[in-house]
């Protein structure tokens, strides 16, 4: 290592040094030199007439010395007393000094800080306007999705069509319609709903999956989570794993049925949705 770089490091070390401890080691040292002055032989300074010669009063003349006020009525007229008196001098000014620098580092650091916390939440503010902005597409894409698990879930007689209603708790047996049309009112084609359904949950997969790369969400580690759990989920499970219809029939009473994986599938995204619809509608409200 250079000169130049010790040099360099030192002050790096210096600045870093708070701006309490300069103050603290500048007070420090006043009762520390009044010892040493009452503590030197009489006859090196000279006192004014009257004057004490007690720890007080070089307390006193140090606090004057080393503030670089100099009354000049205590005089130090040897070596000894103009020795010290020289040390306190250059101490009380390089660590006035070395105090200075500590300020401005300080001022320089929070200046900095304040900058990065003025970034981030701009970059906050930015991000939260791009998801308000995808909020509703999303929301509907969530709503389209609970609908089609409503009809995978409901025996169609039972199916409103107007009214979709998911229930959680529904049974395998409920499902026993999944491959007739869904009949809801949204619905105009002939598909089945077990195919509206996984094509609901693809689009909702793909909607939560291109939020994720337009907008940060690491503000919103819940929603982050869910979302990346849902795309996980829908990319894992797809219309090719759900059984058909003949081997459904063929396998009814087979444990576990041919239908479960589908049954899990449904039962863990529509919460899934129902937390995200939640999460944005709160965030939106903020």
């Amino acid at each position: 290592m250079t000169l130049s770089d010790r040099i360099r490091h030192f002050f790096h070390v210096i600045s870093n040094v708070r701006p309490i401890v300069w103050i603290c080691l500048y007070i420090g040292l006043t009762p520390v030199f009044g010892l040493i002055y009452w503590a030197l032989p009489e006859g090196q300074f000279r006192i004014p007439d009257g004057a004490g010669t007690d720890f007080g009063s070089w307390l006193y003349y140090s606090i004057v010395t080393i503030t670089t006020l100099g009354f000049g009525d205590y005089t130090p007229a040897h070596g000894w007393a103009q020795t010290v008196t020289a040390v306190e001098v250059m101490c009380g000014l390089t660590i006035l000094g070395f105090f200075l620098n500590a300020v401005g580092s300080m001022k320089s650091e929070i200046d900095v800080t304040t900058e990065i916390e003025k970034q981030r939440q701009l970059r906050a503010a930015s991000m939260k306007d791009k998801l308000l902005r995808s909020v509703p597409a999303i929301l509907h894409s969530l709503n389209n999705f609970l609908t089609y698990c409503y009809a995978a879930t409901t025996p169609l007689a039972k199916r409103d069509t107007t009214e979709h209603r998911y229930n959680p708790d529904f049974t395998i047996d409920d499902m026993a319609d999944i491959y007739r049309p869904s009949g809801l009112g949204i619905d105009h084609t002939d598909a089945s709903a077990i195919h509206r359904l996984m094509k609901a949950a693809q689009q909702t997969s793909l909607a939560l999956d291109s939020l994720q790369t337009r907008v940060d969400l690491t503000q919103w580690p819940d929603l982050l989570e869910d979302c990346f759990t849902f795309v996980a989920d829908c990319q894992m499970f797809t219309e090719n794993d759900v059984p058909a219809e003949a081997k459904v029939k063929e396998n009814a009473t087979a444990v576990p049925h041919p239908l479960m994986g589908l049954s899990e599938f449904i039962k863990s995204n529509a919460s899934l949705a129902r937390k995200i619809e939640t999460e944005l509608t709160k965030i939106a409200s903020e």
